[in-house]
C-alpha cells in the first residue's frame, strides 16, 4: 500500500488537475495506492474540492485541520494518518512542480530495498534570480553550520514503513523535516528530475516563510551560532586588551589626545554585537519554550473519503 500525502493551502486553482495527474500515476503502479490531501486551514474552496474528489473516487482521502499550522505540520499530520496502514509514504506539494514521473522510480527503489528515496531537482532554472541565490546560500549556510542536508531537496521523498515510524518518533515541536530525515540512517537512494514552473496560483513559500524555515533549520540542528558568539566574545576581549595597552603607552608618552570618535564607534559597534548575540541566544530560548510546552502539532477538524480500513 502506497500513500501519496499532499499538503494543501489555498490550492483550488490546481487541485483538480493535480488529483487527475496523480491518479494517472497510481494506475501505473503495481502496488495499491491512495491519495491523501491535507487541507492546512485553507481560506478558499480547497476543502470542498477535496471532499468532492473523495466522493468521486474511493482512493482519494482528505483531512481538514482546524486552522493553518504550516506546511511541515500539515505534512506531519498526513504521515501520521497514513503510518498504520502504509508500506510507504510519498510526500509531494499540490502544485506538482515536482515531477510525478519520478514516483514509479521511487517505488521501484523501495522494492529494491531503499527505505528513503529523495527527489532532488537537477537545477533551479525555473526559479527567479533572487530565489535561486537565497536557496543556494541557504544550503551553503546549513552545511557551514554542520547540519545534514540533501542539496536541492525539499519535501518530495518516499519513506518506507521503518523510516516513517522512526521519523514520527521524534518529539520535536519545531519541525524541520528536511533536516530530520537524513538523520534516520536507513538505506537511501536519490532520484533526480527537472522541476516544472508553477501552473497556477502563487507560491506558498515567499521569502519571509523561507527565512523562517531557514531559521528553524539552523536553530533545530546546530549550536554553532552559540559557539560563534563565544568566539566573538573572546575576540573582543583580545581587542579590548590591545586597545588598553595602546592607551597606556600613549598616556605614558604624553601623546594621548582626548577624543570622542573612537569611543563612540567602539560603543556602538560592541553594543550592536551584543544585541545580535542576545538575539541569537533568544531564538534558542524561544525554541526551548515551545518544546517544553508539548502542545499538539495540529487539531483535526474533519475527514473525507472512505476511512473504513484506516484509523486516525
Amino acid at each position: 500500500m502506497i500513500y501519496i500525502v499532499v499538503p494543501c493551502y489555498n490550492e483550488e486553482e490546481v487541485l483538480r488537475d493535480s488529483c487527475r495527474q496523480l491518479l494517472g500515476i497510481t494506475e501505473t503502479l503495481e502496488e495499491e495506492a491512495r491519495l491523501l490531501f491535507v487541507d492546512d486551514g485553507s481560506r478558499d474552496r480547497t476543502w470542498e474540492l477535496i471532499r468532492s474528489l473523495s466522493e468521486a473516487n474511493d482512493t482519494v482521502l482528505g483531512l481538514r485541520l482546524s486552522h493553518n499550522v504550516g506546511h511541515q505540520r500539515a505534512l506531519w499530520a498526513g504521515m501520521e494518518a497514513a503510518a498504520e496502514h502504509a508500506d510507504a509514504v510519498i510526500s509531494i506539494d499540490a502544485d506538482l512542480q515536482d515531477d510525478i514521473e519520478v514516483i514509479p522510480r521511487m517505488v521501484r527503489d523501495f522494492r529494491e530495498g531503499a527505505d528513503i528515496v529523495y527527489g532532488v531537482r537537477k537545477g533551479r532554472q525555473t526559479d527567479s534570480w533572487l530565489k535561486r541565490q537565497t536557496a543556494q546560500g541557504f544550503y551553503r549556510m546549513m552545511e557551514a553550520m554542520g547540519c545534514q542536508t540533501v542539496y536541492n531537496h525539499a519535501d518530495f521523498r518516499l519513506l518506507g514503513k521503518l523510516a516513517l515510524k522512526a521519523l514520527l518518533s521524534f518529539p520535536e515541536r519545531n519541525l524541520y523535516l528536511r533536516g530530520l530525515v537524513p538523520t534516520l540512517g536507513f538505506a537511501e537512494r536519490t532520484e533526480y528530475y527537472d522541476r516544472k514552473p508553477r501552473r497556477a496560483g502563487e507560491t506558498k513559500y515567499p521569502l519571509t516563510k523561507m527565512l523562517s524555515l531557514a531559521l528553524d533549520g539552523v536553530t533545530s540542528f546546530s549550536v554553532r551560532p552559540l559557539r560563534l558568539i563565544s568566539a566573538l566574545g573572546l575576540l573582543f576581549v583580545l581587542v579590548a586588551l590591545g586597545v588598553c595597552l595602546w592607551a597606556l603607552v600613549t598616556y605614558i608618552e604624553s601623546r594621548s589626545v582626548p577624543g570622542w570618535t573612537s569611543l563612540l564607534i567602539s560603543i556602538w559597534f560592541v553594543g550592536g554585537v551584543l544585541l545580535c548575540a542576545i538575539g541569537i541566544t533568544g531564538e534558542y530560548i524561544s525554541k526551548i519554550y515551545t518544546e517544553v510546552k508539548r502542545r499538539p502539532h495540529y487539531f483535526l477538524r474533519e475527514r473525507a473519503g472512505d476511512w473504513t480500513h484506516n484509523t486516525i
